[in-house]
């Protein structure tokens, strides 16, 4: 049988030109390929759980337009459960205008909509939900308030948190030492601990500032080069796969969104990150970010060939 995993997060439709550069600040480039997508942080992991074989409870904001009603449609074909979408009379849905460049970097910004009005009144009435899950899968697009309010339940019933605290922002000890698993990136790590990650000396110290903080456990991502982890059983990196980048857009993302159904079905740690770095690396040869996230089968021939 499989475990829930429950996200709470944002959902965001994204609209996506090729450019062969990031323009600078007051600058007009002529782009090339334009092309519109289903994302938002907290979707975007949870298409990627679903996609690697998960039970998956998606609980958003999304505005009574085109857009919200093509997330919902996307997320009920993929088997996400949508029970818990709230449909937002006041607020359009989300949007983010991304830049993607040639080596497949990217520049995004974000419209939250109807996802900055998830509240902790919200959560409350889906506390049961969260209360009856294997995982709690989170990110940084919604009010930090709610991030909260979500936490709390989910301590209070013995449920883990992983939480993905991006974008970046700066977070209160309380709420740290409640989390299961954190999963900076190098600029999110550095924001949260002042600590630069250059090297993999500097990725053991920042690690260790927020084990010092009371988080379990400190997954800080690399990108290709893979993921430091640091653990009780374990210090040091879990190596990534090189791909040729077409779109690193939802890496992140989609290495959440596994690592979360990973552990649900009690892989190790190691087992777990690696699975997960191989559904990332999957994830950026292509362009978009749910149409970027792998299927399970993939993502195990992908190991099968690297083995």
């Amino acid at each position: 049988m499989k475990k829930k995993i429950v996200v709470v997060g944002s959902s965001n439709t994204d609209m996506i030109i090729k450019v062969s550069r990031i323009p600078k600040p007051g600058e007009t480039i002529i782009g090339g390929e334009f092309s519109t997508a289903a994302g938002g942080k907290g979707a975007n992991q949870a298409v990627s759980a679903v996609r690697a074989g998960g039970e998956v409870v998606f609980i958003t904001r999304v505005g009574e337009d085109m857009f919200g009603e093509q997330s919902v449609s996307g997320f009920i074909k993929d088997g996400i459960d949508v029970e818990n979408v709230i449909r937002d009379k006041g607020a359009p849905s989300g949007v983010a205008l991304i830049f993607v460049d040639n080596e497949g970097e990217n520049s995004i910004a974000v419209a939250s909509g109807a996802n900055a009005n998830i509240s902790p009144g919200d959560i409350e009435k889906v506390g049961d939900v969260i209360a009856e899950a294997s995982i709690i899968l989170m990110q940084l697009e919604i009010p930090l308030v709610t991030v909260g309010a979500v936490v709390d339940i989910a301590a209070s019933r013995g449920v883990p948190v992983i939480l993905n605290p991006a974008p970046a922002q700066p977070l209160e000890d309380a709420l740290l030492k409640e989390i299961f698993i954190l999963t900076p990136n190098e600029s999110e790590a550095e924001l949260l601990t002042g600590t630069k990650v250059e090297n993999e000396k500097a990725a053991a110290k920042a690690a260790d500032i927020l084990l010092d903080k009371g988080v379990g456990t400190v997954l800080i991502t690399l990108g290709p080069r893979g993921v430091y982890v640091a653990g009780s059983n374990y210090r040091g990196i879990v190596p990534g796969f090189s791909v040729k980048a077409v779109d690193t857009t939802a890496a992140g993302d989609v290495f959440n969104g596994v690592l979360a159904v990973s552990l649900a079905e009690n892989k190790s740690l190691i087992d777990a990150v690696r699975f997960s770095n191989a559904a990332a690396a999957l994830s950026v040869t292509k362009l978009g970010a749910q149409t970027s996230a792998p299927y399970r089968a993939e993502i195990e021939s992908f190991l099968k060939n690297k083995n």
